[in-house]
């Protein structure tokens, strides 16, 4: 038998470490080749981490919560000789077993010489909930309860010890309950302070991780790197909203939503055929202006995860069909958190939509590499003068944040006319299906 160290992989796109957001496993359980054994969230994806290893667990190496960079030991799994990969928890050389094979993934190589504490961790004594008088001795396999996130910040609120704590919930998770009665029985906090939720502090203080991290760095580096501007069009688009009324009651939309967002996308393919100096990159090192041939349109979702910005490959390829097809499962996924790191990469132009918040306009910051952004708005009900007389109209206000260095005033403001034009007339859409 041996004992392999599992490190965190580099999980690629460049990025160094990851968030540890569950176990999927807890000590002593049997695992298989590749089965998950823990959800990590990066600046980019919610990533499901699999074993390089079948065999039995026996060290969880990082806490829920916790940021691990690449290359740290998360996991130690006991496997039969001459099976699985990695390094033996006993011996910081490779394993020598013929048999073991190469490592499954990048990360799981030999362990760093500097020794885990928690790797000399034999049995410790400690009192059982709560009662001093109950202390029996307890393997290291018990010294990491398993517990949600939410449960070990309940506990750590309250000053108590989780290993102190028989769970109750399935496999002997750690539950609310458990925490909180034990909490009572040692005395450490009254019964009127232990309600259903801690009482709030003055402040509460949230690490910045993830996709919040990722966000907040992207959007420093763009709004001080590329110079801004933004300009607004607003435009009567009664007869877009008619097409689309129009459109879902075909055949061929059958269970598509034919929304004004996947129209506005279809509209802004369109104009930059005639304007690909917003579809570009600044490559500054080479002194070079980059003009992508293709649009992978970028889409701002706002998920579980924070604010992310899939994109949708070769977007110049679909007409409006398959733009709501598309559209509808990129939301989904995102919604669920399962965005890829590949769909958030590489985009080269994106669309955010405030009106669904019921916001009339907003003045959005650049992706960074990207040279312009489309902000959707409301649409509203508005009095309108429409061929010399005051008219109640569908009517929107788009706003186009472009790099200046990359988009003159002009060619902005003629990209953003194109596609108001396009939207108050959507005869001048270049196909009969949009």
């Amino acid at each position: 038998m041996g004992n392999q160290v599992f490190f965190l992989p580099d999980l690629g796109e460049g990025l160094t470490e990851a968030d540890l957001v569950s176990w999927s496993v807890a000590v002593g359980d049997r695992v298989e080749l590749n089965q998950t054994i823990a959800e990590v969230e990066t600046a980019k994806a919610l990533v499901e981490l699999p074993s390089p290893f079948a065999g039995t667990v026996t060290q969880l190496l990082a806490e829920p919560g916790s940021t691990v960079a690449v290359g740290t030991p998360v996991i130690a799994i006991d496997t039969p000789t001459g099976t699985g990969t990695g390094t033996d928890a006993d011996s910081p050389g490779q394993n020598d077993d013929a048999s073991g094979g190469a490592p499954v993934l990048v990360g799981s190589g030999p362990l760093s010489p500097r020794p885990s504490r928690r790797r000399h961790l034999q049995s410790a004594t400690v009192p059982r909930n709560g009662d001093p008088g109950s202390a029996t001795t307890t393997p290291a396999a018990q010294l990491h309860p398993a517990a949600k996130p939410s449960t070990r910040k309940l506990a750590r609120d309250l000053g108590v010890d989780l290993t102190v704590v028989d769970g109750t919930g399935p496999d002997g998770l750690v539950t609310d309950d458990d925490v909180r009665a034990v909490a009572k029985t040692a005395g450490a906090v009254p019964d009127a302070v232990v309600p259903d939720r801690v009482t709030p502090e003055r402040e509460t203080r949230t690490p910045i991780r993830g996709v919040r991290k990722h966000t907040a760095d992207a959007v420093t580096r763009s709004a001080f790197t590329a110079p801004h501007v933004t300009e607004f069009l607003t435009v009567d688009v009664t007869a877009a909203v008619e097409l689309l009324r129009d459109l879902r009651d075909t055949p061929s939309y059958a269970g598509l939503h034919a929304t004004p967002l996947a129209l506005v996308a279809r509209v802004l393919l369109l104009a930059l055929r005639a304007h690909p100096e917003l579809n570009a990159t600044w490559d500054g090192e080479r002194c070079e202006i980059v003009t992508k041939h293709y649009v992978n349109l970028g889409i701002a979702v706002a998920g579980p995860r924070g604010l992310t910005v899939p994109n949708i490959k070769d977007a110049h390829l679909l007409g409006l069909r398959e733009l709501c097809r598309e559209l509808d499962d990129l939301a989904e996924t995102a919604r669920s958190g399962k965005t890829t790191p590949a769909a958030l990469s590489g985009g080269t132009v994106t669309i955010t939509n405030v009106g669904v918040f019921g916001v009339d306009a907003g003045t959005p910051i650049l992706t960074p590499g990207e040279a312009a952004i489309l902000c959707l708005g409301a649409i509203r009900q508005r009095p309108w003068v429409h061929r010399g007389e005051l008219a109640v109209r569908s009517v929107t206000t788009l706003g186009l944040s472009f790099d200046h260095r990359l988009v003159d005033g002009e060619q902005g403001s003629r990209f953003l006319a194109d596609i108001g034009a396009m939207l108050e007339n959507p005869l001048r859409l270049a196909d009969p299906d949009c």
